[in-house]
Formats: C-alpha cells, structure tokens, sequence
C-alpha cells in the first residue's frame, strides 16, 4: 500500500527556518510519484535517475537546506536512492572547492557517478592517521593503500581518494585525488550488508595517475575531507528524520486497521501514548535539524571562527539528535507492527535495518558528543 504523502506534514513547524525556495522544493518532491519509481530501489538504476529528476543540481548550489529537504523526502521513500545522492554529494564537493568543472558537469548529468574515499581498516573517526599514502613520480602520482567501508563501490565511475603525499608532515600531507574506478593498480571487493547497498573496499596497488588527478593543493586534503563532512553532516540528521518520518505513518496507517481485543489497536491508550511520543521526538529533532541547516546558511561567508565552530557543535547535535531519535522511532513502529514488524519485505522492518548505520558514519555519536562537549568547554574556559 502506498504511504500517505503530505508536503506540508514535514515542514509545517519547521517553516520558519526555511526559506521560500527549499518550502518550494519541498512542494515539487511531493509532487512526484517517488513511491512507486522502481528505478529509485534499483542499485543499477538509481544514480541516473537521481539525474534525470534534476536532484543533482541541488548538490553543485550547496544549500544545505535544500539538501535536507530532498533527503528527507528519499529517505522517507527509498533510503537506497538518499544514500547514492548523498555519495554523489560528498565526492563533489571537493570538486567544487577545486573547480573542478570537467568532472563536475558529468555528475551533474548523471553521467559520471562517484564515490568518497576517506575511510581505512585502521583509520576511520581518526582521519589524521591514515596510511593510504601518494608519491610522486616525475609528472605522475602513485598511490598505494587501502580503504574500506566506501559507499558507490560498484556503481561508481570514479573516487575522490584520500592519501597523505608527505607522511613525515603528519595530517598536513594529506591531500585528495580524483581516482578513476577502472584505473591501472585499482582493485574494488563489495561488502555484503543486510540491505542493498553499493558498499566495499578499495585497494590501491601502485596505482599510477596523472598530474592533474591531484584535487585542489598539496596538503590540502584533510580541509577538503573535513569541510565536505561538515556540510553533509546536518544533512545525515535530515535522512534520519525521512525514516522516522516514514515509520510514523507507517504506524498510524497500521494501528487504525489492526484490530485486537475486539477494538483497534488505535483506541488503546498504551498505543496512543506510543504515538504521542514518536510524533513529539520527530518534531523535536526537525526542529534541531533546521536550525543547523538555517545557521549555516546564513553564516557560511563568515570569517569569524567562533561562529564557524558554533555552526559545526549546531550540526552535530542536529545529527546525534536526530539520527538517536530515529532509531527509537523505529523501533517504536517495529514493536506496533507486532511479529510483522520484523518480517522481511515488509517497510518498518526495512527501515530498521537501514537506520543503524547513520548512527556511525559522518561522525559516530560517541565522537559528536566529545566534539559538542569540547566546542562548549574551550568557549567557557
């Protein structure tokens, strides 16, 4: 059975903090027929079609309001095809930052699909102390390392991969590198997860590339990685929110048709009190999530540094919040499907599976607590 779908439902208390142009945004999503796109649930079909709904153009103006407002609505209809948005999102921004406009017009069309390659076996919160490393050869770089857990494995054309050019210099030599998938030396593996993912490793065995593979500056790759992140950050909290989102109506539609004790599960108080709180903690944390993405909009030209690290403890208390909220919300509406509700094929169970991870990556909770707690103590010491 088809969700119910209402624009409004997901940004009526939120208005304020968005500007006319991502409520109107919000209005087109809701227009489209995204529930019954196949292409959305297709790993081989989606990235293009994310393209030909002109998704992709939103992701070179780099409004995170906008950003949040189309993966809330993918995630609340198909978290495969906000995940392969997402993706196509971090590699180009380290493009865009480099104007990398060759690269860039190809991804926007659809054309080119791309992956982010940040994280290694031994080197996954703590970025600094990756080991994937970059030489150079005359006119040439070599790179040789490991990476794993890389989203768009399989489907990816090309990689921004991250590797340090100048080790004895630390964090500093990190620099990025535009890695075409199908590059001499470059050997992909797939993870195998519980959902449809394109997930897998990279590993990069004297994998020779040209002069101008090099993405942005020398040494200019732990900026890159990190400003990407804390952009997209926010916009991990906006996902969560799709598949809470979800899963509440989901609840409601089930609770008014199932029947137990000769009355509807919806006229039994426990249940309605179940409601109350999903609702609650949803509109609670939309409110966290918009307040990220409106700050960050409004300061993102500031030079003040302050503001800037007030901007980064915002998102990440929008993405701990929402993301935690979700997982409970979820697990809420499996416990009101009953023994459906962790029945394969059916969409609470789905999303159960497919709420986990944002929890971990673009910042694990536990580390966005040390950072929110540490952003507080060195402004009050």
């Amino acid at each position: 059975m088809k969700a119910p779908v209402v624009a409004s439902s997901a940004f009526a208390d939120t208005s304020p903090l968005y500007d006319d142009a991502s409520r109107a945004l919000a209005q087109k999503l809701a227009a489209m027929d995204l529930e019954t796109d196949e292409s959305l649930h297709d790993v081989s079909r989606v990235g293009a079609r994310l393209a030909s709904l002109g998704l992709y153009a939103y992701l070179r103006k780099v409004d995170t309001r906008h950003l949040c407002v189309i993966r809330e609505h993918l995630a609340f209809h198909s978290p495969l095809a906000d995940a392969v948005f997402a993706v196509q999102g971090l590699c180009m921004n380290p493009l865009i930052r480099a104007d990398r406009r060759d690269v860039l017009d190809a991804m926007e069309r659809g054309e080119k699909i791309g992956g982010f390659a940040l994280t290694e076996p031994g080197a996954g919160s703590d970025v600094a102390s990756m080991r994937t490393t970059a030489r150079r050869d005359g006119s040439t770089w070599i790179l040789n390392g490991h990476k794993t857990l890389i989203s768009n494995v399989g489907i990816a054309h090309h990689f921004v991969v991250f590797a340090n050019a100048n080790p004895e210099a630390g964090k500093k030599g990190i620099s990025a590198f535009l890695v075409p998938a199908d590059a001499h030396g470059v050997e992909l593996s797939r993870i195998e997860l519980s959902g449809d993912h394109p997930l897998g490793r990279i590993t990069l065995s004297d994998c020779r590339l040209p002069a101008d593979a090099l993405v942005g500056q020398e040494g200019q790759g732990l900026s890159l990685a990190l400003g990407t992140l804390g952009i997209f950050r926010t916009t991990v909290g906006a996902a969560a929110l799709g598949m809470a989102w979800r899963a509440l109506e989901e609840s409601v539609a089930h609770v008014n048709r199932r029947e137990q004790f000769g009355q509807k599960l919806a006229e039994l108080q426990l249940v309605q009190a179940k409601i109350a709180d999903m609702a609650t903690e949803l509109t609670a944390a939309r409110f966290l999530v918009a307040s990220a993405a409106y700050h960050n909009e409004v300061t993102t030209t500031s030079s003040d540094a302050a503001r800037r690290s007030e901007n980064g403890r915002r998102a990440s208390m929008a993405k701990m919040t929402a993301t935690e909220s979700a997982q409970r919300i979820i697990d809420h509406a499996v416990q009101l499907h009953g023994g459906m509700g962790v029945a394969i094929g059916t969409k609470v169970e789905e999303l159960y599976r497919e709420i986990r991870p944002l929890r971990i990556y673009e910042g694990a909770t536990d580390v966005l607590k040390l950072i929110i707690a540490q952003s507080i103590l060195k402004n009050r010491s």
